[in-house]
């Protein structure tokens, strides 16, 4: 049992459009006596090429909106803006590497003796041997309910199904994906006709502060106390189609 302060390590993607949204709000009121942050690790969005990726983003928004996402990316690029620059700001380790999988990060990762990895949109897969690194263990925030909205673009799917509210689940990671116990979840409510832009960012503002509380009571207990998850019912979602964009919006809702 440690008598410091818990000892995380955040393993994320490069988005400063959206996932930046929880770092905004996590780096700004997590309590630092309580937390501390031993380092970020900043991944490629969906772990492959730029082109590749805007392909996929330009297929997903459509003529219209894909233009109007650029922009915004760009101008916050030009502004310096990162989850990166947010870390460096508040004097916390950027730790890189094409892979976390990778045996001199995992050898660097171990020599940090992490309590808690806390993944935020991570776009690659823990392997065994990072998910027993952390002496109490590996966790996660997806913002769907599990196991039925587990895949990518829980948001988007969530939408699409009529759901009253986009349910946001912090779990401890498992081998298989998005199926470890559930620690804590909240619901953020979805209007008859909604626009993806404000669920994702409002999910992953309201997400931040639900970490916080998770990560202090782990803190409490020297442990990570679980709900198991019941598969039962268990789905899996992939990337939104084209199609599926269209009936999102036959829908009334909207991309931006």
């Amino acid at each position: 049992m440690s008598d410091g302060p818990l000892r995380v390590l955040v393993v994320t993607e490069d988005d400063p459009l959206y996932v930046i949204r929880f770092f905004d709000v996590f780096l700004e009121e997590y309590p630092s006596d309580r937390i501390e942050v031993l380092g970020i690790t900043v991944s490629k969005a969906f772990h492959e090429s730029i082109w590749k990726t805007a392909w996929r983003v330009f297929r997903f928004y459509g003529l219209l909106d894909f233009p109007r996402l650029c922009l915004r990316y760009a101008m916050t690029r030009l502004r310096g803006r990162s989850i990166a620059s947010l870390a460096r700001g508040r004097d916390i380790s950027v730790i890189e590497t094409e892979s976390v999988n990778d045996p001199a990060y995992l050898e660097r990762v171990a020599a940090l003796s992490p309590d808690v990895i806390m993944s935020v949109s991570a776009p690659e897969i823990f392997r065994e041997e990072l998910l027993d690194t952390p002496r109490i263990g590996c966790i996660n925030i997806h913002s769907g309910r599990l196991p039925i909205y587990r895949g990518m673009m829980p948001t988007f799917w969530q939408l699409l199904h009529g759901e009253s509210s986009v349910v946001v689940t912090i779990h401890e990671m498992a081998r298989e994906l998005d199926a470890g116990g559930i620690l804590e979840t909240i619901d953020f409510p979805l209007r008859e006709r909604d626009s993806l832009d404000r669920v994702i960012a409002g999910t992953k503002q309201q997400g931040a502060r639900a970490m916080i509380r998770t990560l202090l009571e782990i803190a409490d207990r020297d442990c990570i106390e679980v709900v198991p998850l019941d598969m039962t019912d268990a789905s899996y979602f992939s990337f939104p189609k084209p199609s599926d964009v269209r009936a999102f919006r036959a829908l009334g809702h909207r991309m931006l």
